[in-house]
């Protein structure tokens, strides 16, 4: 007889359900084999047939980092569309193209580290351009059509694995690692957390990625909110995978722990399942979580936990069912579908700030289009290799004719001139230097070198007359004829060798800064090392002695350039912005709301030139421009491969702009608040509660067209308001129009929202064209979180529905009352009150209470600072004694509506910050009173309780 073949194992079995398979696997492993599981890199077990997997794929606008992608507007520019629709499509597209790019490259991950879901608070963060808006509601809206398109609409498999980032409270690049986000209950569950929550409940999400940042003075690496918020939100198993190194950084720059072992066992224990550090090599982590077991800080059974979230996203990506894996063959790349969409995507990003007729242009107009991104299709940090691009120069020519279009760029054109009178040279090369930045893909572009294959710059009589750019801040590029930019290799040297200024460091970069000893000389600091520029025999370096000194000899200032050629067209089209890689991205932070000096005297030149002068705003976050005297403004983000066209389809009036703007543009750098005060509700920040005049507000947008808004109607049932109305089109030509409907409390017990976006649509009607819109408000939409309670709650009482074209503008408008829970006085006899539950504070900053959970309030820098509690109930008897839960060392007064100092509770220095001592003090006090704190000193206090 034949022997039977054994019947496979059952993790091969795609009949049985998923859970059963994802324990049988695990019960086959050994626990050296589930260790090595935690690291990004997961090695291959090669006795059961289970292959290597890699957590982490980039693809926020387009499958980044691995070579020619289709590239997609960036994330805010896809958040200006305003289309949930439009967003699904490009997750389809990005997650079918790394579906066949993994085909043919198996470093091509399928577990994709996107989309970014923080809210745009702060303009000046340096990664704006990776989120969709300062709204949570239309952040989330956003964020779940992108996970559901990356996902498919297998109800068993997924094309591929989203990770939302970075959660929580992450808007500052500056100290990043090291900063703490003061965020108080209200702003936690109304804001931060809610763009996390709507997007997981609605079920297309395989987990999350903890941010750098501390929030309350607790790393996002060990957060409770993992346990206590984001696994309740869902029955399915969420995998958390660590950002890069910054396991790491909750010894060596954070020291919240004081060993590797117990930081990486606090990590686990909280919820991180895979850890991103040291690059592929996973001995480390492995190293530190058998230490951790073996010091009994962690449990097998905590890494079986996470474990199994792993394996639970590579049986839904369909990796042990090749053969049932729907995705399977995906074989879709840089489809013409794809190439549209991009083209799609990118007009429905442009947003029209301002328009006094001079939009559209005519078809017979002469146009000059200046500027420093009048011919450039910049790529970001998170970009994948262009397959196609179009600048917006090469737009114009194409649906204008190049012979209508005169470019101006406007650079200053300069010589450098050494000591010895000789000047920079570049080199003339046989071969032509044509290669791309990370054409090849690598798994981290950090790692990417510089070009050693080109001739150093030299010195001689005549030199090379080099494109200076000042981006700001005194930060300026230096580009060669042949259109390469000066760049600075491994070896020191510097070449013209760079197609653009990119990389984890930028090496393009540099500052003239004057020199002591030779007037009108300047030092060359090269910044991506800080050394100086030096003139050597075998070439021109970057060296730590001999700094050369230069004088700068101007053969054209930019904008010389440009108003000769504004005078001489019908119409200027002035691009300007920002690099993306430059004074603004991932590490770096802005440091004012202003365009650069260089391209402001551009602006200037042109407008002196030419009134018909049309400024376009390129960049991955908004600006503070005077737009009087402009007779038009547009803005897009960096829009991909397709910007150009894009651009000139909407400028030729064969696109009407509908994009909105997905948050505040402000007018001013006074308007904005601290970068690292995260309280949108104290600090009066974004549209929600932003009381000043913005220059262009959320939501705004022009049109070629023009609608009228009828007929709102509410009905109210037991849990939702119906909310319906008609919109118009009243112009003359076929345009989108998004429809925006926000909420407003009328009369309201606490700060609320000045408004608050509850729902949006974006439509197309032709002209003369009506269409019903139709929307479902659920009740809970109303509610805010009650620190008395510590739960949400809907106020009774009369609630505005709003309706319009922006925040701003709004056309409807109706009161609907709401029957609700009414507010209670808090019960503090019975109670206490938890310190984080405050009303209101002045300086304060919130803390962990222990390492492991809980809040605790400080003064800022151990200063003084203030609590203020409303409406707490001392009952009739009264209350006599007041106790307070503290550690450190200071002072802690107690007084009632504001009044007198009644009671002090002196704390003498505890031995740590989690070394809590309970103070106690006399009080006499009866009925419902205001209680307000004052804290002296570097204390933390968690509690207050109040006993008869």
């Amino acid at each position: 007889m034949t022997a039977q073949p054994p019947p496979p194992p059952a993790f091969r079995d795609a009949r049985l359900p998923l859970a059963k398979r994802v324990d049988d696997l695990l019960t086959r492993l050994t626990l050296d084999e589930r260790i090595a599981f935690l690291h990004q890199f997961t090695p291959a077990v090669e006795r059961l047939g289970v292959g290597a997997f890699r957590t982490g794929q980039e693809a926020l606008h387009g499958v980044a980092w691995m070579g020619p992608a289709t590239v997609f507007p960036q994330a805010v520019g896809l958040g200006a569309t305003w289309n949930d629709d439009l967003v699904r499509r490009v997750g389809e597209a990005v997650s079918a193209e790394a579906r066949a790019m993994r085909a043919r490259d198996d470093r091509v991950g399928l577990n994709v580290w996107s989309p970014t879901v923080n809210l745009l608070r702060h303009p000046l963060w340096g990664r704006n351009e990776e989120g969709y808006s300062e709204d949570p509601k239309l952040t989330s809206a956003l964020a779940t059509a992108y996970t559901r398109g990356l996902r498919g609409d297998h109800p068993e498999y997924w094309r591929t694995a989203p990770v939302l980032k970075h959660w929580l409270a992450h808007n500052n690049e500056t100290d990043r690692d090291t900063t703490s986000s003061s965020v108080r209950p209200r702003v936690l569950h109304e804001y931060d957390l809610r763009a996390f929550r709507e997007t997981v409940v609605a079920g297309a999400v395989a987990g999350v990625m903890p941010a750098y940042n501390l929030v309350n003075g607790r790393p996002n690496h060990v957060s409770p909110y993992l346990r206590e918020h984001l696994r309740t939100w869902t029955d399915q198993e969420l995998l958390v995978c660590s950002d890069a190194g910054a396991p790491s950084n909750l010894v060596d720059s954070e020291h919240y722990f004081d060993t590797h072992e117990e930081a990486t066992a606090a990590a686990i224990i909280a919820g991180v399942d895979s850890f991103t550090d040291h690059g592929t090599d996973g001995s480390k982590i492995v190293e530190r979580v058998r230490g951790a077991l073996a010091q009994g800080l962690l449990s097998e059974a905590h890494i079986d936990a996470a474990v199994r979230r792993q394996l639970t996203v590579r049986f839904r990506l369909g990796e042990f069912d090749p053969r049932s894996d729907p995705y399977a063959d995906t074989a879709d790349f840089d489809t013409p579908a794809h190439r549209a969409l991009a083209g799609e995507a990118a007009e429905q990003a442009l947003v029209l700030l301002k328009n006094d007729d001079l939009l559209p242009l005519s078809e017979h107009a002469r146009i000059a289009v200046v500027g420093l991104l009048a011919d450039e299709c910049k790529l970001d940090w998170y970009s994948g290799t262009l397959l196609h691009r179009t600048t917006p120069l090469e737009g114009l020519y194409e649906r204008f004719g190049a012979e209508r279009v005169e470019l101006a760029e406007g650079v200053d054109r300069v010589r450098l001139r050494t000591s010895s009178g000789t000047y920079l040279a570049v080199p003339v090369v046989d071969v032509a230097a044509d290669e791309v930045r990370g054409a090849e893909g690598t798994l981290d572009p950090a790692l990417l070198a510089g070009r050693t294959d080109l001739p150093p710059l030299t010195a001689d009589a005549t030199g090379t007359e080099l494109a200076l750019i000042d981006w700001g801040e005194g930060v300026l590029t230096l580009r060669a004829p042949d259109g390469r930019y000066l760049s600075v290799a491994d070896d020191g040297c510097v070449r013209a060798s760079a197609d653009q200024p990119g990389g984890w460091v930028v090496q393009e970069t540099f500052r003239l800064e004057a020199s002591d000893t030779h007037e009108n000389g300047h030092l060359l600091k090269h910044l991506g090392t800080g050394g100086y520029v030096s003139v050597a025999a075998d070439g021109v370096k970057v060296a730590a002695e001999n700094p050369e000194i230069f004088e700068l000899e101007f053969t054209e200032r930019g904008e010389d350039a440009v108003a000769r050629a504004a005078a001489a067209a019908d119409v200027v089209l002035v691009v300007a912005g920002n690099d993306p890689h430059i004074n603004g991205r991932e590490t770096e932070d802005r440091t004012t709301l202003r365009l650069p000096a260089h391209q402001e005297r551009l602006l200037r030149a042109a407008r002196a030139a030419n009134p018909d002068t049309a400024l376009v705003l390129v960049s991955a976050y908004p600006y503070a421009v005077d737009p009087a005297g402009l007779p038009a403004v547009l803005w897009t983000a960096h829009g991909g491969q397709a910007a150009g066209t894009a651009l000139a389809r909407v400028l030729a009036g064969d696109v009407s702009p509908a994009g909105r703007l997905p948050q505040t543009w402000y007018a001013c750098d006074d308007d904005l608040p601290d970068l690292l005060d995260y309280d949108v509700i104290g600090g009066r920040q974004t549209y929600l509660y932003f009381e000043g005049t913005p220059l262009f507000p959320f939501g705004h947008g022009l049109s070629y067209a023009s609608f009228a808004y009828a007929d709102l109607q509410v009905q109210s049932h037991a849990d939702a308001l119906t909310i319906s109305f008609t919109v118009t089109n009243t112009g003359e030509v076929a345009a989108d129009e998004v429809a925006q409907l926000y909420t407003r409390a009328v009369a309201p017990s606490v700060p609320r929202p000045r408004r608050e976006l509850a729902a949006h649509r974006r439509v197309h009607l032709d002209p003369g064209a009506s269409t019903d819109l139709t929307f479902e408000l659920p009740l809970s939409a109303f509610e805010f979180w009650d620190v008395a309670l510590g739960r949400p709650r809907l106020e009774p009482g009369a609630y505005e529905v709003l309706v319009g074209a922006s925040s701003e503008d709004i056309r409807l408008r109706t009161t609907v009352d709401l029957d609700g829970e009414p507010g209670a006085p808090r019960p503090v006899r019975e109670r206490g009150l938890d310190a984080a539950d405050f009303d209101g504070q002045r300086n304060i900053a919130l803390v962990d209470r222990t390492k492991e959970a809980g809040d605790a309030a400080t003064p800022e820098d151990g200063g003084t600072g203030e609590l203020v509690y409303r409406h707490c109930d001392f009952g009739e008897d009264g209350i006599k004694t007041v106790t307070v839960e503290a550690a450190g060392e200071g002072v802690v007064e107690l007084s009632l509506d504001g009044g007198p100092w009644t009671a002090a509770l002196a704390l003498s220095a505890t031995k740590g910050p989690y070394d809590y001592s309970t103070l106690g003090a006399e009080i006499a006090a009866a009925g419902v009173h205001d209680v307000h704190l004052k804290l002296r000193g570097p204390l933390r206090i968690a509690h207050v309780g109040f006993s008869g």
